[in-house]
């Protein structure tokens, strides 16, 4: 995303990356750059919570024309809780039950099966209807 965005500026298109990977992000070095302090995969707001969404959306779009140079990171000041605890439980294996670990596993070796099947069914020589 971020390379994408710096190829649409140098062809004159202004953007505004939404992330919640702050380090990341600006390493890449995006002009314009809205911060979530969220888990990933969240930066456009709470899932199901319109106010937030909104919020973030409106602040994306204040960033994209208010931003005053290059490499702008603007920090949304929305919180996930109020304890900021999830930081210690995402993705912590150390927090995560052992019944949910094997339920992970077990999803993710299903969609793994489903993979190599297709792949397989692929691979497989095409008959002709005709013949």
């Amino acid at each position: 995303m971020s390379l994408t965005a710096r190829y649409l500026e140098a062809n004159g298109i202004p953007t505004v990356i939404m992330g919640c990977a702050k380090d990341i992000v600006e390493q890449c070095g995006v002009p314009r750059f809205l911060f979530s302090d969220f888990p990933l995969g969240n930066a456009g707001g709470k899932p199901g919570d319109t106010d937030s969404q909104a919020q973030t959306m409106a602040l994306a779009l204040d960033l994209l024309e208010s931003a005053v140079g290059p490499r702008t990171t603007l920090q949304s000041p929305q919180r996930w809780n109020e304890d900021g605890e999830w930081k210690l439980d995402f993705q912590n294996v150390e927090r995560i039950p052992a019944e949910e670990i094997a339920r992970r596993r077990a999803e993710f070796d299903e969609v793994k099966r489903i993979a190599k099947q297709r792949r397989d069914d692929a691979a497989e020589p095409q008959t002709d209807a005709a013949e």
